[in-house]
């Protein structure tokens, strides 16, 4: 749950030059950050808005709002329709491996959570039977959840499996990730095929991710196959690209 609004304290920004070279809002969002990075503003804290604290320090709304968009551009803040503008842990960045973000947000110290937004039993179409290796019709388990960090809608995760893995208890599926589900039930998974892209944000979907309308977001589209060469899952996923990327080591061989 977010915390309530929060007036900074004046004596952060005690060592702002206001006649010095380096611009004002530069100083501000350095001094912010400077809280975060140690914990005087922990994640979760709501800031006071622009107008309270452009007040306080006798700087204008404009240079109040350019310095907390530094931070925002930096995944250290987060803008929320209704909540105000709140500290998050910062940017996920997910190195491309075989894990799950489930797995990815517990590894950097956040907190995960889910919102289970379906579970429902479906007939292959043509493209899923494609991507999952099965006859037109087979049945398979769709599962669309919402991921959050820290109370911060982060991805929009949909996944599509085969008959063999479709009954997994949904419930489990607002406690773990989906990967250490399946390999609960003996799938060992070894290689997936994967697309990374961007795309314009679905209405519902920047709703969802508490996005301005016409936002960009980041896709993976993901299979992933059993040591066997069996296709487990296919996944099409959305993330918020002010909090998320990809990292990609290259080697030379």
């Amino acid at each position: 749950m977010a915390q309530a609004e929060q007036a900074l304290p004046e004596e952060l920004f005690l060592d702002i030059d206001r006649s010095g070279p380096i611009p004002l809002y530069y100083q501000v969002a350095s001094s912010l950050e400077r809280a975060i990075t140690d914990g005087t503003l922990p994640p979760g804290s709501r800031l006071e808005n622009e107008v309270a604290l452009g007040e306080r320090l006798g700087l204008s709304r404009p240079t109040i709002r350019r310095a907390i968009q530094e931070l925002v551009d930096k995944g250290l803040l987060v803008r929320r329709r209704g909540v105000g503008t709140q500290v998050v842990h910062g940017r996920v960045t997910r190195n491309v491996e075989f894990t799950s973000l489930f797995e990815d947000l517990e590894r950097s110290g956040q907190s995960p959570q889910t919102q289970l937004l379906s579970a429902e039993k479906r007939v292959a179409d043509e493209a899923a039977a494609e991507l999952l290796g099965i006859e037109v019709g087979s049945p398979t388990l769709f599962i669309r959840r919402l991921r959050l960090a820290d109370g911060v809608p982060l991805a929009l995760l949909e996944n599509t499996l085969p008959e063999p893995f479709a009954n997994i208890d949904t419930d489990s599926l607002t406690r773990h990730g989906l990967y250490k589900i399946l390999r609960s039930k003996g799938v060992n998974m070894r290689v997936a095929k994967q697309t990374i892209g961007a795309r314009q944000a679905t209405a519902e979907e920047a709703r969802l991710l508490d996005m301005p309308e016409r936002s960009a977001v980041l896709t993976m589209n993901r299979t992933a196959f059993d040591n066997s060469g069996r296709a487990v899952e296919f996944g099409r996923h959305c993330y918020r690209p002010d909090l998320y990327s990809f990292e990609i080591t290259l080697v030379d061989r």
